[in-house]
């Protein structure tokens, strides 16, 4: 069995690990991951408004806080695609070692370019702006695509040479926004006829056109159930060769649940009814709780139930991390990469988790998840309460227990064998 794994593993990694090292794939990763702070500032602004407590509301309203706590959310989430376009732009730059500040720029304005203004006419003057439509989760598409092509492009000219070259001597800071010039000029003209083509369409717009026939589309796919425990599925059978299968997936998977979580922040600062169960918030509440494989029911089997040695001190050791959903220690300590016995419970316990928690929500045992983007290493049952409810926090104490039992009779099994193995050694030593 390990030779065939072993094979299998020679074949899974090089494709794995191109994916993963994919200079595009990897920029909108690390360009979507640079957003999770202001999303977080925001996801917290828009719980404090929301809580639904009549005293705590009528202290808001009575002090005129409740505005400005909109107004944080307006200028965190509500503009998260044009945040997204600068820091996809620029990171695509910085993979081919080049400075991508003025390139994310660029990204804004093009960005801002290609988003349709609003002209209102009151007492015969006209002012025109841009509504907070397409700036938010509605546009993230479009900033992830204009984010690469826009970044790409810049590469692309500065490497013909299509530059300003100052004399030496010079600032660098003059030096690099000389360069930048007619990269720039190139890029906002390219835009600008983009924007001519799409105004003269029946969508009126790239963003109409985008989010019509590419992101509901994949929303829809990555928010069902069956394509979601699919994803999770190939990720832990990454796992099981050595390969962190979570990295290679979200490299794909994140700026679609990403969208769907900020769908959700969005109505729920609405006070209306959230839209979607999926998302990668669904992903860190239930699916894997303890992280990849939802080990911590693992790990307290070891802390608790353990006779052998080298488990009780392994579920010691990894027992405040696994609270946090870090789990190398348990992944790689016990192993179970490699380990037929444990690649059962490892792939069970995460799917089974979500069919759970998918079927508690859609029936509405549990509110669905209102969308906050919390730091990794958020305890569980903390990231359960800022999600909106204390059923939630429930559930997820629900989901260790299960996790337990699954994880309970293939533990039963190496822990005896290493409890053998220990007892021989010492009658050995004795």
């Amino acid at each position: 069995m390990k030779i065939n794994m072993e094979a299998l593993q020679s074949k899974i990694l090089p494709l794995a690990t191109k994916i993963s090292n994919n200079k595009y794939l990897s920029s909108i990763m690390e360009g979507v991951t640079s957003l999770l702070p202001a999303i977080l500032v925001g996801a917290i602004a828009t719980l404090l408004n929301n809580l639904p407590f009549d005293a705590y509301q009528s202290f808001l309203e009575t002090f005129g806080i409740k505005p400005y706590l909109s107004v944080l959310v307006n200028f965190t989430t509500d503009i998260i695609a044009l945040l997204a376009v600068f820091f996809i732009a620029s990171n695509i730059v910085k993979k081919f070692d080049m400075d991508g500040i003025i390139a994310g720029s660029f990204g804004i304005i093009s960005f801002l370019i290609l988003t349709p203004m609003v002209s209102i006419k009151n007492n015969g003057n006209i002012t025109n702006y841009i509504s907070f439509e397409w700036l938010g989760a509605s546009g993230l598409f479009v900033a992830i695509i204009l984010g690469l092509l826009v970044g790409r492009l810049y590469v692309g000219i500065v490497k013909k040479g299509l530059i300003i070259k100052m004399p030496e001597g010079v600032p660098p800071t003059i030096t690099k926004s000389f360069a930048g010039l007619i990269p720039g000029f190139i890029i906002s003209g390219l835009v600008l006829v983009i924007k001519f083509i799409f105004d003269i369409t029946p969508f009126g717009s790239l963003h109409q056109f985008i989010y019509t026939f590419v992101q509901t589309p994949l929303q829809g796919l990555g928010g069902s159930i069956w394509s979601f425990l699919l994803v999770i599925l190939f990720a832990h059978l990454l796992w099981l060769f050595g390969i962190h299968g979570m990295l290679v997936v979200l490299s794909v998977m994140m700026p679609i649940w990403l969208s769907l979580d900020l769908q959700n922040l969005k109505a729920y600062n609405a006070g209306e009814p959230l839209p979607n169960i999926i998302g990668f918030v669904f992903l860190m509440c239930y699916t894997l709780i303890g992280g990849s494989g939802a080990t911590l029911g693992l790990n307290l089997l070891m802390l608790l139930k353990a006779k052998s040695k080298r488990f009780k001190a392994l579920g010691k050791l990894a027992i405040a991390a696994g609270i946090c959903g870090i789990n190398e220690p348990i992944i790689f300590g016990t192993p179970i990469i490699l380990n037929p016995i444990m690649a059962i419970p490892f792939i069970l316990a995460p799917i089974l988790n979500s069919v759970i928690a998918y079927i508690a929500t859609l029936v509405g045992l549990v509110p669905a998840p209102m969308g906050t983007q919390l730091p990794l290493g958020t305890p569980v049952l903390v990231t359960g309460f800022l999600q909106g409810s204390w059923r939630i926090a429930a559930l997820q104490l629900a989901l260790v227990i299960v996790s337990a039992i699954i994880y309970y009779p293939f533990f039963k099994i190496v822990d005896k064998t290493a409890y053998e193995e220990e007892t021989r050694s010492e009658q050995l030593a004795g």
